[in-house]
């Protein structure tokens, strides 16, 4: 399998060119080939469009394609590309995460236990020098260092989708006026 470091240093100058921040780049296994999953977001939503998506895999196919033909393929099997927004149930994979979501409830899965669990479920309450706290379900206050993180996400609640920004709601009464005349006819 391809170092994902490798590929995350080729990826970010792409992102970064365009505005964005990198959330996360990884494999994922799926039934006919692997697919290179990039998430990205806009810093002032946290979102990323359908055409924002669209502009950042062209620039990535194209990086790829041109270090291809230079004969320094990245990744040299078949693969698919898969770009998009975190969503609002979003990975949390850097220090700033951590930060922008205190309050929120999260899953976090450990690499090595802590307080004899390797996951731990709760209110994010923050980092400070790389030191995640969570205020565990079951276990209490706890804090692990971020290195210890395997995986971690953000649960759905009523309170995330509440501080969630919508990307945009503009046209959406001209669509709804819209489908009231479709169905009047």
């Amino acid at each position: 399998m391809t170092d994902i470091a490798t590929l995350t240093n080729l990826i970010k100058p792409e992102v970064d060119a365009l505005g964005f921040d990198l959330v996360r780049v990884q494999f994922v296994s799926g039934a006919e080939e692997p697919t290179l999953q990039i998430m990205a977001e806009r810093p002032e939503t946290g979102q990323l469009g359908i055409d924002d998506c669209a502009a950042l895999s062209r620039r990535i196919s194209a990086k790829f394609d041109t270090l291809e033909e230079e004969g320094r393929d990245p990744i040299d099997y078949a693969y698919r590309l898969e770009v998009s927004s975190p969503g609002i149930d979003r990975p949390l994979t850097r220090a700033i995460d951590y930060k922008n979501w205190v309050g929120h409830e999260a899953r976090i899965n450990l690499v090595e236990a802590v307080a004899g669990k390797k996951q731990l479920r709760g209110l994010l309450g923050g980092i400070e020098s790389d030191i995640i706290k969570i205020d565990d379900r079951k276990a209490g206050s706890q804090e692990t260092p971020l290195t210890n993180v395997h995986s971690a996400k953000l649960i759905l609640t009523d309170a995330l989708i509440a501080a969630t920004i919508p990307v945009s709601a503009e046209g959406v009464d001209e669509i709804d006026e819209q489908t009231l005349e479709e169905q009047e006819d």
